[in-house]
């Protein structure tokens, strides 16, 4: 790679939308979007121009709120930024990776209850196909699922880790790790490298990444704007 160069990572849902999730892509223009009920993760070209925030504008409709995570530019006049978090990227830097006797593998007929945990739990966006992104592995108690972990971003050589959540009422029993491990275990089994986000602030999840083998690679952001109700007319 030469010297300056951008690195897949950098732009991780351009990279998966354009690889191996290219099935999934909704496109108009350079714009490349997941389906609104797969992932929220959208990706614009590495230097967008006026032309591709119009498609982005017109992909998205009028007044609705896009994902704009990493991008570090200005936005076009009229865009309204609506949420703004610090994050970091980590990536595998020596995990002691592990298949757990006790992870199930998730599927369609589990999201009803993976929807559940989530909604008690938090651990950012899951929606009714984002099982579809990859393997998700869960551990049930008692038939309750009680915890989970997954792939999602797929960019050509590294999945991303996510959806990492443990029930309130059974944490302190290490299942979020033994779930990481299990799911790094099969990425690492694919010839891939894991990675992850999580945000700056989550600092006792950045603490447990490193721990096993993460290592920080980059600060990023979580951002979400508005789209302009009305858009400026196009210059003929």
């Amino acid at each position: 790679m030469t010297a300056g160069a951008p690195h897949v990572l950098d732009n991780p849902a351009l990279a998966s939308l354009t690889g191996p999730h290219a099935h999934f892509a909704e496109k108009r223009g350079r714009v490349l979007r997941y389906p609104v009920d797969v992932s929220p993760w959208l990706a614009l070209p590495d230097a967008p121009d006026a032309g591709d925030w119009a498609d982005l504008a017109a992909l998205a409709g009028p007044g609705a709120e896009v994902p704009l995570t990493a991008y570090a530019g200005q936005l076009p006049e009229g865009w309204e930024i609506t949420f703004h978090v610090e994050g970091v990227q980590l990536v595998d830097d020596g995990l002691t990776t592990a298949p757990d006797p006790e992870a199930v593998r998730l599927g369609p007929a589990d999201v009803p209850e993976i929807l559940d945990l989530i909604e008690r739990t938090r651990p950012g966006p899951f929606l009714p196909r984002t099982i579809e992104m990859g393997t998700y592995l869960g551990i049930r108690q008692d038939g309750a699922l009680v915890a989970m972990a997954g792939e999602r971003l797929h960019p050509p050589g590294w999945t991303e880790i996510s959806a990492v959540c443990t029930d309130p009422a059974v944490r302190g029993q290490g299942l979020a790790t033994r779930l990481i491990l299990a799911v790094a275990h099969g990425i690492r089994e694919r010839g891939e490298t894991p990675f992850l986000h999580t945000g700056a602030q989550n600092t006792g999840a950045i603490r447990l990444y490193e721990s096993l083998g993460f290592r920080l690679r980059r600060t990023t952001a979580f951002l979400a704007a508005r789209v302009p109700e009305r858009l400026p007319e196009a210059v003929s």
